[in-house]
This record gives C-alpha cells, sequence and structure tokens, in this order.
C-alpha cells in the first residue's frame, strides 16, 4: 500500500473521528440507538441544543436540533432524541418550561396511548410561562409608566425650577453649616449640660435607693398592722363606747326625770331661792360685822364686870324680821347665843 492511500485513509479516519467528536461534544452521539421525535413551539428562548428532556425527573434524552419553519408562521421545530427504552405516543407531551436562571427544558407527560411511535413522528407541545415570562408581562408597563412619570419630572424641571432647586440645596448647605458652627460655639454649654444630666442620673439612682428603703418600710409596717390585734382592740373599743352611751343615756334620764335629786336641782326653784336668801344673809351678816364688831366680840383686861345682854334685829331676803338676845360675859369674853324670838 502507497503512502498516498495511507494519508488518505488517515485524512478520512481523522474527520470522521472529528465529527462524531463534535456531535459528542454538542451531546449526540451517532453511534447510539436512540429515536429522534419532533415537536413545534412558537418561542423557544433559552432553549439550546443538548439541554435535556426529563421524564419524571429523570432525564431520558436531549435536544438534538432546532429548526425555523416559516411556512408555519415562523414556529420553531425542535427534534428531541430519547432513548430506546423510552416509549412514546399519540398521547404524550412535550412541555417547554423554563427555570429560574432562565434556561428551559422540555418535560414528558405520558398518557394511555393508542398509538406507540417507533421514531420520527411529532408530539403534542405544549408552553408553560415561565417567572421571567410573567415578570416581564407585569414589569412591562410599570416601566412604561416609570419612564412617563421621569419625562413629566423632567420637563417640570425646568431652567427656573433647576435653578431654584439649586438655590434651596445651597441653603440648605448654609443651614447645616450654621448649625454645625452653633454647635461648636455652644460646646461648653453642652458638655455642663451633659455633666449636669450625669449628676442628675446619679442623684436619682440615690434617690431611688431611698425610695425602695421607704417601700420596703411600708412593706414592714403593713405586715405588721396586718399581724396587729386589731379586731380584740375594736371589740373592746366598740364594748366601751357602748358601755359610755348607756352612761350617757342614763345621766339624759336622770336629768330629766323631775322626781329625781337632779332633775330637782335644774328644774325646782326652791333650792335656787334658798342658796340665795342663805347668801344674802352671810353678805348682810358680814357687813354688820365689819361695822360693828364690839356687838360680837368683847374683851375684858382685868375680867370680871357683869354679864351683858343683847338684843340684835336681823332682816331676811324674803322680808321676815328675826331678833336674837345674846348674853356676854365679861370676865371670859365669851358670848352665849340663846335661841332665836
Amino acid at each position: 500500500m502507497s503512502k498516498e492511500i495511507k494519508v488518505a485513509l488517515l485524512g478520512i479516519v481523522a474527520v470522521a473521528l472529528l465529527i462524531v467528536g463534535f456531535n459528542f461534544l454538542k451531546g449526540s452521539n451517532i453511534l447510539s440507538t436512540d429515536r429522534t421525535y419532533y415537536a413545534k413551539y412558537d418561542n423557544v428562548d433559552g432553549l439550546n441544543v443538548g439541554n435535556p428532556v426529563i421524564l419524571n425527573g429523570i432525564k431520558v434524552g436531549q435536544v438534538k436540533e432546532m429548526t425555523l419553519v416559516p411556512e408555519e408562521g415562523n414556529r420553531v421545530k425542535v427534534a428531541v432524541e430519547l432513548q430506546k427504552g423510552v416509549t412514546v405516543g399519540d398521547s404524550t407531551v412535550a412541555s417547554l418550561s423554563g427555570s429560574l436562571l432562565g434556561s428551559k427544558t422540555i418535560t414528558l407527560f405520558l398518557g394511555k396511548n393508542t398509538k406507540v411511535y417507533d421514531g420520527g413522528e411529532e408530539l403534542k407541545s405544549y408552553t408553560v410561562a415561565s417567572i421571567t415570562d410573567a415578570f416581564q408581562a407585569k414589569a412591562l408597563p410599570v416601566l412604561g409608566t416609570v419612564d412617563s412619570t421621569l419625562i413629566k419630572v423632567n420637563g417640570f424641571l425646568n431652567k427656573d425650577a433647576k435653578v431654584s432647586l439649586q438655590a434651596t440645596l445651597q441653603n440648605a448647605q448654609g443651614s447645616t453649616e450654621a448649625l454645625k458652627n452653633l454647635l461648636l460655639m455652644n460646646q461648653r454649654n453642652i458638655n455642663q449640660i451633659t455633666s449636669n444630666m450625669a449628676r442628675l442620673t446619679a442623684d436619682l439612682n440615690k434617690t431611688s435607693a431611698k425610695f425602695d428603703r421607704i417601700a420596703a418600710n411600708f412593706s414592714t409596717l403593713s405586715d405588721s398592722l396586718k399581724n396587729a390585734p386589731v379586731g380584740p382592740a375594736m371589740r373592746k373599743l366598740n364594748a366601751t363606747m357602748t358601755e359610755a352611751q348607756g352612761t350617757m343615756t342614763t345621766l339624759n334620764r336622770s336629768l330629766s326625770d323631775q322626781q329625781g335629786s337632779l332633775g330637782k336641782l335644774l328644774r325646782d326653784s326652791t333650792l335656787y331661792n334658798n342658796l340665795n336668801a342663805t347668801a344674802a344673809s352671810s353678805n348682810a351678816l358680814l357687813q354688820d360685822l365689819k361695822a360693828n364688831p364690839k356687838n360680837y366680840v368683847h374683851f375684858s383686861v382685868f375680867g370680871g364686870g357683869k354679864a351683858k345682854q343683847k338684843t340684835e334685829t336681823t332682816t331676811k331676803p324674803n322680808g321676815e324680821v328675826e331678833k336674837e338676845t345674846k348674853t356676854v360675859v365679861p370676865a371670859t369674853g365669851a358670848v352665849v347665843t340663846p335661841a332665836a324670838n
């Protein structure tokens, strides 16, 4: 065999290996016995050649090829390669669904087939709306609204408005600087206020301790009052008050009774008249004693002499005249008072 033939054979083998390797890297195995089926979709955005075909959560094949079909409204014809052991038929649905990351897969749903496919047939297709599609459907109107709002805001912020806004920002910056300078100028006062607050807090802590002791004392006093024999003392006080009330009732009854001594003393005028007469007689006697002391007391230095008799007349307050004869013995100076006439 010549060298040219060997080089040609080697080139053919290399090209064949390159084709097989390239298809293998794309996920297609030329030497495999897998069967190919087709499904058509309106949009396969996110679906790539080599993406998996899933059945009950297990990869049973892959996307082999995607071609555009202009005569059917530019629908996309997707060729899927399934393992030989997977049985599909006229009830099988190839559902196109997407993930959160944007990539898409084809999921097979098997049913009761009336006809089993051997390969090359077209499967029923179905496209599941992904979260990205739903988000885009909701976000696009919002983005349009935001865009129009920004346009209106930009129109509102004309040259004069921009100048006013810039002046407002400058005023705000000036106010901030003034506030900063004010704080710097009053730093000593702020420090003094902080120190005063610290001392006030310390005083409040001390006062709180005192209040705690006062509360403890009140608690002790309350316990003492609770344990004190207040009931017996109140019963004794009640009995004493009852007894005093009875005594006052008896005294009131005695004062109200005109037959009793206290009632007569308060209501009978005879005792008052007698006491008044006695006081008047005593007063007259004292006046007469002051005026005529010799009529009542006689002194004799040497004694002897005869006894003398003296008659005294006394008028009582009620008008009655009473005469009394007294005998004076000169020797002793004694006065003998006989019975009144």
